[in-house]
């Protein structure tokens, strides 16, 4: 029960139940979890390129020929960068930055690898001098929290000077929603970007 408490979420009642569960009905079940959270531990780490999860040094997607390189995605985890993908939409590559700035947690720049996603987007050589680079637009989709605006803005001001386009995702009404239900904050941010 203890081990369960540690997963986001789950409390001493959905632990218990979890674990009471497994070794009344599902032994077998619990065998095959704790196997592949063992094989998950020991064998996943960060793509050396994008900084998300996978098995292998670079992940598939960064290995995939068919993305637009020209086009990099900001994230703050790879759950974001997974539901990004289950939209279709996007075809360019990610970064995943493992967190967002939290000064009061401290968590910094150099936590969330900030000066990884400037040097992948605008590589300089043993000089200083600026390389050719594929990357013309960062694209931030940080979470549209305090941290995750804070986060976005640092990126966007340490990419001003790297010739590069800086957007970033827009807010406003859900699809299929009615605006009588919908949050004053959520219509005025879609308002003031409307387009």
């Amino acid at each position: 029960m203890q081990a369960l408490r540690c997963l986001p979420g789950v409390g001493a009642k959905s632990a218990a139940r979890m674990a009471f569960h497994m070794l009344q009905h599902d032994r077998a079940g619990a065998l095959q979890l704790a196997r592949a959270l063992q094989e998950a531990a020991e064998h996943v780490k960060h793509c050396s390129l994008c900084n998300t999860l996978t098995e292998q040094s670079v992940c598939s997607t960064c290995l995939d020929p068919q993305r637009d390189r020209t086009k990099l995605c900001v994230v703050e985890t790879p759950a974001d960068q997974a539901a990004m993908e289950r939209t279709g939409a996007y075809r360019g590559v990610y970064f995943v930055l493992m967190g967002k700035l939290s000064p009061l947690d401290g968590i910094g720049p150099q936590e969330i690898g900030l000066q990884s996603l400037f040097d992948r987007v605008a590589p300089r050589d043993a000089s200083g001098q600026a390389l050719p680079q594929g990357v013309r637009e960062v694209i931030l989709a940080t979470n549209f929290t305090a941290e995750g605006e804070a986060t976005a803005h640092v990126i966007a001001q340490g990419l001003k000077s790297r010739g590069v386009q800086v957007t970033r995702l827009a807010r406003g009404v859900p699809v299929g929603s009615e605006l009588e239900y919908v949050d004053l904050g959520t219509i005025a941010h879609a308002l003031l970007d409307r387009r």
